[in-house]
């Protein structure tokens, strides 16, 4: 009797599931449309036990509980699938099924362990009952397991109540958009993921162009967004992770990632955030947003302030277990506010004024933009010239301070005779700035113009101190015609220490350091060693701050966020060096004219902020 129940049992959960995931599809399908390869179905035991899990893995103590309770939760449902939905009653396979629950009762143990004290990321609510409505199945799973083979009938009232019970929080949870919803739409987010390119070991982090000439003006209700991208905030499992990495939250700007894609999951089911149960924005109380999939999302689902308090920085992204792409769908909302509405706050308005007209951010003159280099003696690339180097300074180039760095990198060069130019006045702005602050139509016309001129000139490389054009000439112009072999001035540093061009004059010891890594250069480029190995060669011992390399803090210099300058509580380059006061170091090494600028901007008492360039210049010998 209780074999055919759990048959009865499993096709009615079924045909729930089935009916819910249809429900969900009804929404994701208010999307656009968008290009996804099927194969990606193929492909999800892979970028789930390897891609996925790489992040998971981070925590060792969540990755064994994640482990042990879907790993188990997968082989229970598959084999309760065979030997009941196919009416197979096996006692071999009952006996796997026994295994399996016991694999998911301890996972749900675990996860119910860690709920006891949940750290402040972690989401509440619904999340709370999650790790005992897992065991509670497991439970009836293991107990069927157990009795099935005998047909035992007293205690088949309790094996179905208990899979009733954690079964409805499988079969129900996705189409009543309960936290189970993240299972199916997590796996399908993996197939299905808005950047495919990430699980072929490439890094994916350029913005993706808009076909401005379709009318493709960013976000402004959540079905603007592609379908898949619609999906892809619903693998969201409220971890935290993001949150916990986010600068302009710790800086308390009203911004958290976690809750802004909840409230575009929250918009989508056309409902409010009344049921969120994270930690909010910082100032702005829970309950008072709704949206629906054909509403505008500003201001009515998120406050337009919050969009603009994201520095880019990608920190989320980092961490994020189910890898959303916070930063795209931020841009993309960014993107709409600007050339739609017009609404960019602060000084991003001007700044964006000033490339229109000037292809400068601050409105300068061309012509002045290596003014600092006159007495150097650098030479400025010309049609049919050839050359092995191309420096291109950025918007650095008229900051007075920056200046020094610039000047230090000229020393440096000259010194280790390499062969190298500059654009002279007829470089333009990279188009970062543009771009990250939503103007998608001044970037492609500036990066046009930039591609245009570098194509007419003979160059083999590119090289450049800002990460920020760095990233945009490396990875952003591609997909626009541009493709050049382009290096930050820390990779050609390294390279000449290392071909011995470079000689040091001795020096006393160095006094205790630290190294701030910029996020476009390390977290969006990868390059973390480069700049270690040149302060290794100058005979530097690094100490790390906490938060370092790929998990460095941002600054607080990128997404356009000092032109916004979003109020906050305190601060994020202060946060920042409080993490660099914590080594004890005097010094902060940096990489990047943002993080110069930001970094340097800190009063009260601070280290020193030196510029890589800056520190090999001293040392140079004869």
């Amino acid at each position: 009797m209780l074999p055919l129940v759990l048959t009865l049992l499993f096709w009615c959960a079924f045909g729930l599931l089935l009916l819910g995931l249809a429900q969900r599809a009804r929404l994701w399908h208010n999307g656009r449309p968008a290009r996804v390869a099927w194969s990606g179905l193929l492909a999800i035991p892979k970028r789930y036990f390897v891609d996925l899990h790489h992040v998971v893995a981070r925590e060792p103590f969540i990755a064994r509980s994640h482990v042990a309770v879907a790993g188990g939760a997968v082989l229970a449902i598959l084999v309760i699938a065979i030997n009941y939905g196919l009416a197979l009653y096996s006692p071999l396979l009952d006996r796997v099924l026994l295994a399996a629950s016991a694999l998911m009762l301890t996972g749900s143990a675990l996860m119910a362990w860690r709920r006891r004290a949940p750290p402040t990321r972690l989401s509440r609510g619904p999340w709370m009952r999650l790790p005992f409505t897992l065991a509670v199945f497991a439970c009836g799973a293991g107990l069927a397991a157990w009795w099935a083979p005998a047909s035992g009938q007293a205690p088949a009232f309790i094996v179905i109540a208990l899979l009733v019970i954690g079964g409805a929080e499988l079969a129900l949870g996705i189409g009543a958009g309960g936290p189970m919803k993240h299972a199916v739409a997590g796996l399908l987010h993996l197939a299905f993921h808005p950047r495919p390119e990430r699980f072929s070991g490439k890094r994916s982090t350029d913005l993706k162009p808009l076909q401005l000439s379709r009318g493709d003006y960013g976000v402004a209700k959540p079905a603007d967004f592609a379908w898949n991208r619609l999906l892809s905030f619903d693998a969201c499992v409220q971890c935290g992770k993001c949150e916990a990495a986010c600068p302009a939250l710790a800086a308390g700007q009203p911004l958290n990632p976690k809750k802004l894609i909840q409230d575009l999951v929250a918009g989508l089911a056309s409902k409010s955030d009344a049921a969120y149960a994270g930690t909010p924005y910082p100032g702005k109380p829970v309950g008072q947003h709704r949206g629906a999939p054909h509403q505008a999302i500003v201001p009515g689902l998120i406050d337009a302030d919050t969009i603009w308090s994201c520095t880019t920085c990608r920190a989320c992204v980092q961490e994020c277990p189910m890898l959303i792409e916070h930063v795209d769908a931020i841009v993309d909302l960014r993107r709409e506010q600007t050339m739609v509405q017009g609404a960019v706050p602060g000084k991003g308005a001007q700044a964006l004024e000033n490339l229109r007209h000037t292809d400068t951010v601050g409105g300068y003159p061309k012509a002045v933009r290596y003014h600092w280099a006159i007495d150097l003696n650098v030479p400025t690339l010309a049609t049919g010239q050839e050359i092995e180097w191309l420096l291109i300074a950025g918007e650095g180039a008229f900051d007075m301070r920056y200046q020094r760095a610039l000047r230090a990198l000229v020393r440096v060069l000259q010194h280790a005779g390499v062969r190298f130019a500059v654009l002279g006045e007829a470089e333009l702005d990279s188009g970062d700035l543009a771009r990250r602050l939503g103007d998608e139509a001044t970037f492609q016309k500036l990066a046009q113009g930039n591609i245009a001129l570098l194509d007419g000139l003979q160059f083999k490389h590119i090289v450049t101190p800002d990460p920020h054009v760095f990233h945009c000439l490396k990875n952003e112009y591609p997909v626009l015609g541009g493709r050049y072999d382009v290096w930050h001035h820390s990779q050609l540093l390294a390279q000449l220490f290392q071909q011995q061009r470079i000689r040091l004059k001795d020096a006393p010891p160095a006094a205790p350091l630290t190294y701030h890594d910029p996020c476009y250069l390390g977290r969006y480029n990868g390059e973390l060693e480069a700049p270690r190995a040149v302060l290794r060669a100058l005979g530097i011992s690094v100490r790390e701050m906490e938060r370092s390399r790929e998990r460095g803090r941002c600054c607080g210099g990128g997404g356009g966020a000092p032109f916004t300058d979003i109020p906050g509580t305190t601060r994020i380059p202060d946060i920042r060096i409080a993490d660099a006061r914590a080594t004890g170091a005097e010094t902060v090494a940096v990489a990047c004219p943002n993080c110069t600028g930001m970094l340097e901007g800190v009063v009260g008492p601070r280290p020193e902020v030196m510029e890589l360039a800056e520190l090999v210049a001293q040392r140079l010998g004869d």
